[in-house]
């Protein structure tokens, strides 16, 4: 909700220091428009922001306004007249692309853009404030309408789900084939969800954790197996593996399980620096490995399919905490034990 003070905003201040601050409501510069949230789903990011004042090599020199996977709805369409219109609800691409003065980067895929900005990050300063807010600005190019008729535990997860879409993209054709996920968090979840979707023939899912396992199934998973457990996988002979798990021992066994010629997708963002990887392995198989770095025009493929019914993602969403019971909710999704993707209700929401 609004107060006649401004908006509640959630804000990471420095390490261990989250708040509910409330801001001034935003004005909205000609090609912005407002927008009230109605959910937003907390990512890692967000947690690392929380916890370590940083996400990777990302350092917070100012207070940030986190959260970049939010929906909400128009109540002022920008000036310009570019844009959806008032009343249009939406799903956001929080990628601002932009070359800067980094190297080249291939124009088909702005994600690689070297002076791009994203909601809710410290990669650049002055930082890229998020949407964790009742009502936020946000350029009238980033806003994708969505149907009224669209659940919204599902609508949350448009732009998670993006970044699984792109990461199968970088897959290549997974229809009929055997594919090896690593690691059953929120993402992981929602990479099972998109290969089903794009016809998968065998599904295995490993993981640390029972719950997430178990979600995993409901998307479309056809085995799942124990991380403690996974040296069984080194014989699975998997055309692909999605790495998701942004770990060391996970990107070893995405590679002692595939099969030779195979394809392992790197999603997973492990972190910052020299990591032991079996290149020896890899060379000796000839397999391809590919990163996946968040999405493109992907969020449009996603809205298509969820708004025709042909996947629902939802059985990821575990928790809803409204706005005020942030740093609650916060606690809650740093536990993978057991707690999938937490979505935050904002005054936006009917």
């Amino acid at each position: 909700m609004q107060t006649e003070a401004g908006v509640r905003a959630v804000v990471a201040h420095g390490r261990d220091d989250l708040r509910v601050d409330v801001l001034a409501e935003p004005i909205p510069e000609s090609d912005e428009a407002l927008v009230a949230i109605e959910f937003g789903g907390i990512c890692g990011s967000d947690l690392h922001y929380w916890l370590h004042g940083a996400a990777g090599e990302s350092i917070l020199k100012d207070p940030l306004v986190l959260g970049h996977e939010v929906i909400g709805r128009v109540v002022q369409s920008a000036g310009d007249g570019s844009g959806p219109a008032e009343g249009v609800r939406v799903a956001v691409h929080p990628a601002t692309p932009g070359p800067g003065n980094g190297p080249r980067f291939p124009e088909d895929r702005p994600n690689l853009s070297p002076g791009g900005t994203y909601l809710g990050s410290a990669a650049t300063h002055p930082h890229r404030n998020g949407a964790f807010a009742d009502v936020v600005a946000l350029p009238s190019r980033m806003l994708r309408p969505i149907p009224d008729s669209l659940d919204a535990r599902a609508a949350a997860l448009i732009e998670p789900l993006s970044v699984a879409w792109h990461a199968i993209k970088q897959a290549g054709d997974v229809a009929g084939k055997r594919v090896l996920v690593v690691g059953a968090g929120p993402i992981g979840a929602l990479v099972v969800a998109v290969l089903a979707h794009h016809g998968a023939g065998e599904i295995v899912v490993t993981d640390l954790f029972d719950a997430p396992l178990e979600r995993a199934k409901e998307l479309g998973a056809k085995r799942t197996v124990l991380a403690p457990e996974a040296s069984e996988l080194e014989s699975l002979d998997a055309d692909v593996v999605i790495e998701s798990s942004g770990s060391v021992p996970g990107l070893r066994t995405a590679i002692k399980a595939a099969t030779r010629g195979g394809r392992v997708v790197m999603l997973g963002l492990l972190p910052p620096g020299d990591q032991p990887v079996l290149v020896s392995t890899a060379i000796a198989r000839e397999l391809e490995l590919v990163g996946s770095f968040r999405f493109n025009s992907e969020i449009d493929d996603v809205i298509a399919a969820l708004s025709a019914g042909e996947i629902d993602p939802s059985a990821v969403v575990t928790h809803v905490f409204d706005v005020d019971q942030a740093l609650e909710a916060f606690g809650i999704a740093k536990d993978s034990a057991t707690s999938g993707k937490v979505l935050l209700r904002f005054g936006g929401q009917r």
